[in-house]
């Protein structure tokens, strides 16, 4: 099948989870010609499944028969290989978000610009045939000024660890309601929970307050017992809901309820759900043909660029206000020292002066924090847990019961400590000898982990996302990723981020991010 109208020639950058899906649908519109991936086993297979050249992304900036590239890669890559597609004069699908950073989104529009080449953001469901039908019921007015609207994203699963609910389930949500509402918000408050994965929450909401008046919030979570994808429209002569989980012909219904007064009483007035007839259609399919129409007669996508920009503004003001909030608890103060706010000191732990703790962070039973510390947000200190003089622990960290952190340690974000590991800060102690001049520096990098009873001789780095094994002693700098066991600690393996063993294919079981091995060093294909 062919759209029509001069062939564009695209590649598709990233052949994952979605990836895949847009190699399916521009080769059926005709337009596929080249598939680029780390992975070039898989690259090659989708390549010859629909009838494409697997090649390298060099390749693709540089032949000037490809006119367009889909960007499905990570999204910290996002805004990267726009540039580098727009610098080569190529026109860029890009899948959400545009960028992680508003300042990068502004420069991959204003690249587009100068260069003349369309830019258009993958917010798939502005392309749903009950969406479209819903956006031309609330511009004719049929359901009078709007008042209030919200979705709700729901499911168990997919569930990530290297992004949050908010930035992979929100995005679509936070798009429709800014096309509804046709105009960005002028306050935007968001709350999360944590269940899973330190520092990143799985349950989000965000409510939006548009100057116009009208108000919204976005429910998101990866932790809910059935699928739901419903979005609600109130508006003051009717209400919309489109529910994407429910058939073609009852996909967008209308209720023309309405509110009547008995002196200062209102009174609901209820009326029957008025299908709204839809042709069905792939959203996919619909998106993908809309980029190739608009790089054809140079029209500006429904998801241009500015578009995209528009909810990452959104999305970065929801994950600031997500790290700021500070609830109030009923009846007082937070619980603990009052000199941290937001953080829980128990009753029986000490803090001493000159000390700082982030937000979010438990010192639990008879744990001490000396002079000169510093711990960082949404960290756990269990019982009888020793930290300083003068240590610095990052974010996220988890330090579990009867552990020690002399001073010369520090530990970087997302570090565990497993229960009874020690460090030590002086190479060959004696009771009787002081040596405090002789202290040795420790730097456990981030996100690794020290098993329970582990010792870590001092003077050494433990690289990040190593994996200590327990009762293992570590006498020397460990690689990123290593598995350590044995005393004196040997490398047996690699760990992925997820802190999964890696088989013969560097593969992670849990993500599926790729790692390659160069100079006995591993790092991940797919990022940092």
């Amino acid at each position: 099948m062919t759209t029509g109208g001069p062939s564009i020639g695209v590649a598709v950058i990233g052949c994952g989870y979605w990836g895949r899906n847009l190699v399916r649908s521009f080769a059926q519109l005709g337009e596929l010609v080249a598939v680029v991936d780390p992975a070039t086993e898989i690259a090659a297979a989708l390549a010859a499944e629909h009838g494409a050249e697997a090649r390298e992304l060099s390749e693709v900036l540089a032949d000037h028969a490809i006119g367009a590239v889909a960007i499905a890669a990570p999204a910290r890559q996002h805004a990267e290989l726009a540039l580098a597609a727009i610098a080569a004069g190529k026109h860029v699908f890009v899948e959400k978000p545009l960028a992680l950073r508003v300042e990068d989104a502004e420069e991959v529009v204003d690249a587009a610009d100068a260069a003349g080449v369309t830019l258009m953001v993958g917010h798939l469901l502005q392309y749903h045939p009950a969406f479209l039908a819903l956006v031309d019921l609330v511009e004719r007015g049929e359901l009078g000024d709007l008042r209030y609207l919200y979705s709700n994203r729901l499911n168990l699963g997919k569930i990530r660890r290297e992004e949050n609910i908010l930035w992979s389930f929100a995005p679509h949500d936070l798009s429709m309601l800014l096309a509804l509402a046709g105009e960005e918000p002028d306050e935007v408050v968001a709350v999360g929970s944590t269940f899973l994965s330190t520092g990143v929450p799985d349950v989000t909401t965000t409510h939006l307050r548009f100057p116009s008046g009208p108000e919204a919030h976005v429910f998101v979570s990866w932790l809910h017992p059935f699928k739901e994808q419903r979005l609600v429209v109130v508006g003051s002569d009717g209400m919309a809901v489109f529910d994407d989980v429910e058939s073609w012909d009852t996909k967008l219904v209308v209720y023309r309820h309405g509110v009547e007064w008995d002196g200062d009483v209102p009174m609901p007035v209820k009326a029957d759900c008025e299908p709204v007839a839809l042709k069905p259609d792939e959203p996919l399919r619909l998106e993908c043909e809309h980029f190739l129409t608009s790089v054809r007669d140079g029209s500006a996508p429904r998801t241009d660029g500015r578009e995209g920009l528009r909810v990452l503004r959104v999305l970065s003001a929801a994950q600031q206000s997500l790290a700021e909030a500070e609830p109030a608890r009923p009846g007082g103060d937070d619980a603990g020292d009052g000199r941290f706010p937001g953080v829980m000191v128990h009753e029986s732990a000490y803090v001493d002066d000159d000390v700082r703790i982030g937000p979010g962070t438990k010192v639990w039973h008879f744990s001490h924090v000396l002079s000169g510390s510093t711990i960082g947000a949404d960290c756990a200190l269990g019982q009888n847990v020793v930290v300083g003089p003068r240590v610095t622990v990052g974010d996220r960290c988890r330090i579990q019961n009867n552990v020690s952190v002399y001073d010369g340690v520090t530990l970087e974000d997302g570090v565990f400590c497993g229960p009874s590991c020690v460090f030590t800060n002086v190479y060959n102690p004696r009771a009787e000898v002081s040596r405090k001049d002789e202290f040795r520096s420790t730097v456990v990098r981030r996100g690794a982990t020290i098993g329970a009873n582990a010792t870590i001789v001092c003077g050494y780095e433990i690289g990040e996302f190593a994996f200590v094994a327990a009762g293992a002693v570590v006498t020397g700098d460990v690689p990123a990723h290593a598995l350590m066991v044995g005393t004196p600690a040997r490398r047996i393996g690699w760990m992925s981020h997820e802190g999964e063993r890696l088989g013969d294919d560097l593969v992670c079981p849990r993500s599926g991010r790729r790692y390659e091995l160069n100079d006995d060093r591993l790092r991940p294909v797919d990022g940092p």
